[in-house]
């Protein structure tokens, strides 16, 4: 019988990205929205310290194996913003189109070679609840941030986020593009890497 694995995510555009992503591992990867619906407190101050809250959070409500990530935008021109605050930038519940326009207001007048941001991804697997030793992948994704919104894909700040070498935001490129580039991308594949590695010594 296939092994499941809980994804501590109840983002639709998270679960459509990273369930590919995940197939080499080989285990029927299911949403957290399967289970429950409340959310863990993200308590952490890095990304890393709240996907690892996630992950123990959704291993603790289903008994299985956990993967979560915490990911997040951060500008230079802001020192940092909005970081591990991304997702609640424009508040509690707040839309990606309210926390986009708030980005956008916050940057007016930042000339184009002032803009620079990354995009961070701390991704997390943990066993069960208490596990002393959590598997981390982590992933980076550099470019800068648009004057305007462009393109109709992706999700969060995708239609700002820009990537100067290709001339496109995030929200322009195609999903598979985007698998390859992406800092969610990166980490779960240093991840999967990661965890291979452990069942072929186990």
């Amino acid at each position: 019988m296939m092994q499941s694995l809980v994804l501590a995510t109840g983002n639709a555009g998270k679960v459509k990205e990273l369930v590919p992503l995940l197939q080499p591992l080989g285990w029927q990867v299911r949403p957290q929205t399967d289970f429950f619906s409340d959310e863990a407190d993200e308590t952490g101050l890095t990304f890393i310290e709240n996907a690892i809250l996630k992950a123990r959070f959704a291993s603790e409500k289903t008994g299985l194996p956990a993967i979560a990530d915490d990911s997040g935008l951060e500008v230079a021109a802001l020192r940092g913003a909005p970081g591990i605050y991304s997702s609640r930038y424009a508040g509690e519940n707040a839309t990606d189109e309210a926390n986009v326009q708030k980005l956008l207001r916050a940057l007016e007048g930042v000339p184009e070679d002032e803009r620079q941001a990354n995009f961070y991804c701390a991704m997390v697997f943990v066993r069960f609840t208490d596990d002393p030793t959590p598997v981390i992948g982590l992933g980076r994704w550099s470019g800068r941030i648009a004057t305007e919104i462009r393109g109709e894909g992706g999700f969060g700040y995708d239609p700002v986020f820009e990537l100067p070498s290709l001339g496109l935001t995030t929200a322009q490129l195609s999903p598979e593009k985007k698998q390859q580039l992406s800092h969610r991308g990166r980490a779960v594949k240093q991840l999967v890497a990661q965890l291979q590695q452990l069942s072929d010594s186990c």
